[in-house]
């Protein structure tokens, strides 16, 4: 904190410096204005434009073109224009250089304090602090989840009030086993960021844990507070199907885990429900079939493959039809890749991580793909003049149960 001290005060250096300017500047100033002043000739300019004025006046009435009465009313508008053109025109006194010295220190100190009172109420040194610390922790050879738990502790002594100590300390006490402690943590948390769904959820959950997976009442009141406002929240569903499971009620189970799967957008955590899906289909007598199709129905992508009407004359109803999703930088190899014939067209399937080439380029693995689909003459994977084509921009990866993404093939590669 030091540092970030030493770096405030070097940020407001140059604004003291700019602040210093009318001290510095001042005797030039005073000198310039005053010679301006000495040498202004204003009033001169002024009477005589009104002389000249006056002397025009004087020829258009001796030459017929204005009457008496004119002249006097013209004569009295010019003396009128030259009273206000000269009224303002005397200076006031100028004051000493430095009769506003005073203010200048009184500003500077002013600037300075208010910065600090600034930084003390919007700044983020109880972030920086606590940054800091788990840094320290991290970079220390006897780093570990124990030591890293007692200094967050010591940060949580300093700044009770801060949100992030206790959004970092209760995952550490919830990991290591620490049940008691990390509902202390979220509570705490609970009640300084309000009672959000998300960490009602957490709340709930660990309480769930902690009382041996049984739904207690107060984990039954965390639950119907969360279902209450949002109804798809998979914490608490993915909870509600671990309570099922326990209780043998696999297709409940089953019912709460696909509802969570479908809100998780952590990849890994979907995966673990679908293998508690797979489980509960075991244990009520599902064929294999059905339990590799729940397996293999991650993220993935509905299409429908369609043929333009004329490109499909002389086409052999057996020729490839290569279906392959794409990462939409395309560094990968190919995500997904299916293979259809002429005769199957139109076509809709589903490409998923059942569908993967390799192990190390999978649909899961991105949040978009596009779409190529391409029928071959002859029979090969590479692409060949004389090919059908049809592709699709990169789209997200959707649920089992979404439309269909249309891929019209509709021209031929050259």
């Amino acid at each position: 904190m030091t540092l970030l001290w030493i770096a405030f005060a070097l940020l407001l250096v140059p604004a003291l410096w700019l602040l210093s300017q009318p001290l510095r500047r001042a005797a030039s100033v005073h000198a310039a204005q005053r010679d301006f002043e000495e040498n202004d000739r204003s009033a001169e300019q002024n009477v005589a434009i009104f002389r000249r004025r006056l002397a025009s006046l004087e020829e258009a009435r001796e030459r017929g073109e204005i009457d008496a009465e004119r002249f006097a009313e013209d004569k009295l508008e010019l003396e009128r224009s030259l009273l206000e053109d000269t009224a303002n025109l005397a200076p006031r006194p100028l004051k000493a250089a430095l009769s506003g010295r005073p203010a200048v220190p009184l500003v500077m100190v002013a600037v300075v304090i208010a910065a600090v009172a600034w930084y003390q109420q919007e700044g983020e040194e109880d972030n920086l602090a606590l940054y800091a610390a788990i840094q320290e922790v991290r970079q220390a050879p006897e780093a570990s989840a124990g030591v890293m738990i007692q200094r967050l502790e010591q940060e949580a002594a300093r700044q009770p009030d801060n949100p992030n100590v206790w959004m970092t300390l209760y995952p550490l006490y919830r990991d290591t086993g620490q049940g008691e402690a990390a509902i202390r943590a979220l509570e705490r948390l609970i009640e300084l960021e309000g009672r959000q769904v998300t960490l009602v959820a957490q709340l709930a959950q660990i309480e769930f844990f902690v009382a041996n997976r049984s739904l207690t009442e107060e984990v039954q009141a965390l639950v119907d507070e969360v279902l209450e406002r949002d109804p798809r929240q998979p914490t608490v569903l993915g909870m509600l199907g671990i309570a099922a499971f326990d209780r043998g009620r696999y297709e409940e189970a089953i019912d709460h885990w696909r509802r969570a799967v479908a809100g998780f957008e952590d990849p890994a955590s979907a995966d673990a429900l679908r293998q508690g899906i797979a489980v509960a289909q075991e244990r009520l007598g599902a064929s294999q079939d059905e339990i590799d199709a729940t397996l293999a129905a991650g993220p993935g992508l509905n299409v429908r493959i369609s043929l333009d009407e004329g490109l499909g004359e002389g086409l052999d109803e057996e020729a490839a039809v290569f279906v392959v999703a794409r990462d939409v930088d395309g560094e990968l190899p190919p995500l997904a890749v299916a293979r259809l014939s002429v005769a199957d067209l139109p076509a809709t399937l589903r490409l998923s991580d059942a569908n993967a080439m390799s192990p190390q380029a999978r649909l899961s693995q991105v949040s978009e793909a596009r779409l190529l689909v391409r029928v071959s003459r002859s029979g090969q994977a590479t692409p060949q003049a004389g090919d059908l084509l049809g592709d699709h921009a990169a789209v997200a990866l959707q649920d089992a149960d979404a439309e269909p993404i249309e891929v019209r093939i509709d021209r031929i590669v050259d």
